[in-house]
């Protein structure tokens, strides 16, 4: 009997621990104003599908308006879906119209509809099927206001707030004087510095750095970053290329409690997984972002999800591959093609360059093997194939140059000479047609 009931201690002990790995997609609710609810339960199903367990609602001010309105309607979604789909918001406090939040407004967004009681609102530790731990919230920077957080969180002493805010401005040792309000921290620091990937040596890794404050983590994973608002002052890009395999990668090493996608929907960043929402492109002078987001579809990147996932929440393990697939990305033409109109690799606060020596000229795919042998073959317009041999059941990620080479893309998974799976992907050009070089990237995906 002692070994019976030690071994389910043991089983529910593991069963928590795998739940208490999540993943969520941020999205920027301002984005949505043209919602309605089936709209949301439209992204929310497909979310799902992905393997993503909730989304991030970034709000900015001023509460009433547009934000109360989509709120309510995420939830109402959120609810009728009812598969433990859940939600919790990121106050931003750089991105809306009326200014910082004020503790009132926060503590009034909280309460109102009585969210944070909300069965679909997420909570920590999560128990399935039950409304049981703290409600999460987070925030888009506002490390100035972090004093605020103190008198809010009593307000919900018997929820409980756990509070992982975003506030990259200010480094690790910051957080650590403020773990008397801070449960866990989340870093956006996600993309490369100049023309490197992401630092992975423990001495260098930012991920360790954010990790090592208490332990608590949301690990941020992006694809790809390319903005081109100068009206909002943004005209950069980092690095994308490898990014998000390698990311994914690396959350097998750091082993966070928490995954953040982003985004699901900022275009104008050029880093949506979500489908793309006509009304949901900036579209207004001097930030007009439709030229460089219509017709770039990210739904790609959401092929491999599941996998990705399902290997994160099994301790890096890859889960058995019953479905071959590809996922692949690339530009549409050598990044020192056309003007490049003011953009720049990296931000105004780091060592800027032109865009053509960060970025690489190649087409980047990952390939999904059941079982080897297994080739994959990309081709470039009329070119020669080039092969590329799988060196393992589960993911397998490869990069092909461009070479000078023009056309479409055909991408495949060959087993026996038999073609298994077949991928074909938009005309890669010599230059942009209208001379304005588009850093997005365009997003395909194909499945056995």
């Amino acid at each position: 009997m002692l070994r019976i009931v030690s071994f389910l201690l043991a089983l529910t002990t593991l069963l928590n621990s795998a739940n208490a790995q999540r993943v969520f997609a941020h999205v920027i609710v301002g984005n949505n104003g043209a919602y309605d609810k089936a709209q949301w339960i439209s992204d929310i199903r497909l979310a799902q599908a992905a393997g993503i367990d909730g989304f991030v609602l970034n709000i900015g001010t001023p509460w009433a308006g547009t934000i109360e309105s989509q709120v309510s309607l995420a939830f109402q979604a959120s609810n009728e879906v009812a598969n433990e789909f859940k939600l919790f918001f990121s106050f931003d406090y750089e991105g809306g119209t009326g200014g910082p939040w004020n503790p009132s407004d926060v503590i009034t967004t909280l309460q109102v509809k009585h969210y944070v009681e909300n069965y679909s609102y997420a909570k920590h530790p999560y128990t399935p099927f039950q409304n049981t731990g703290k409600a999460i919230v987070s925030t888009f920077e506002g490390s100035d206001h972090v004093g605020d957080w103190s008198s809010i969180k009593t307000q919900f002493s018997s929820r409980g707030i756990y509070f992982i805010p975003e506030y990259t401005s200010k480094d690790p040792n910051w957080h650590r004087g403020h773990l008397d309000v801070i449960d866990g921290v989340f870093s956006w620091n996600m993309w490369p510095d100049g023309p490197n990937d992401m630092p992975t040596d423990p001495a260098t890794d930012p991920d360790v750095a954010w990790k090592g404050v208490n332990g608590q983590y949301m690990m941020g994973v992006s694809p790809w970053f390319f903005t081109d608002l100068p009206n909002y002052g943004k005209r950069r890009l980092w690095r994308g290329d490898d990014l998000w395999h390698q990311r994914w990668e690396h959350v097998y090493d750091i082993k966070p409690q928490f995954v953040q996608i982003v985004t699901w929907n900022d275009f104008g960043e050029s880093h949506y997984v979500g489908p793309i929402w006509n009304q949901g492109i900036p579209n207004q002078d001097g930030a007009n972002a439709h030229w460089y987001v219509d017709n770039m579809p990210h739904d790609g990147w959401r092929a491999l999800l599941p996998h990705y996932i399902a290997t994160y929440k099994n301790g890096g393990v890859e889960p058995v591959v019953t479905t071959e697939k590809l996922s692949y990305w690339y530009r549409l033409y050598p990044a020192a093609s056309g003007n490049a109109n003011g953009v720049v690799c990296n931000a105004p606060w780091q060592t800027t360059y032109p865009p053509s020596q960060c970025l690489q000229d190649e087409i980047f795919f990952t390939a999904l093997i059941k079982s080897l042998p297994a080739t994959i073959s990309v081709q470039i317009g009329g070119n020669s194939p080039t092969n590329f041999q799988a060196t393992k059941t589960g993911l397998n990620h490869f990069s092909q140059p461009f070479n000078g080479q023009t056309g479409a893309v055909t991408i495949k998974i060959v087993r026996n000479g038999a073609v298994a799976v077949q991928g074909t992907g938009i005309a890669i050009l010599l230059g942009p047609p209208d001379g304005r070089a588009n850093y997005n990237a365009w997003v395909g995906s194909a499945s056995a």
